[in-house]
């Protein structure tokens, strides 16, 4: 029987701290492998389109590009999406 392959998965925000709490909630899942962290917008796109990730961790206010810049130029058929924000509004 063939073992699943691992989710691929890349981390997109400006923040550092935000970064390592989803890597640190990602490590504890044996089937997720994180390919790439980036902290931009641009960082972001070079990624999806070079690594053609599962999924995408993106933080939705970012400099440069926001999050939804960055699916306009992958296009949304590109990876699954899981929008992260530190702000209320």
């Amino acid at each position: 029987m063939l073992e699943p392959k691992p989710l691929t998965v890349v981390i997109v925000d400006d923040e550092a701290p935000a970064r390592a709490l989803i890597r640190e909630y990602l490590e504890q899942h044996a089937d997720v492998h994180v390919v790439a962290e980036c902290t931009n917008g641009l960082e972001a796109v070079k990624a999806a389109n070079e690594l053609k990730p599962d999924l995408l961790f993106l933080d939705i206010q970012m400099p440069k590009l926001d999050g939804f810049e960055v699916l306009d130029l992958i296009g949304r058929d590109a990876a699954g999406v899981v929008f992260t924000t530190a702000y209320d509004d």
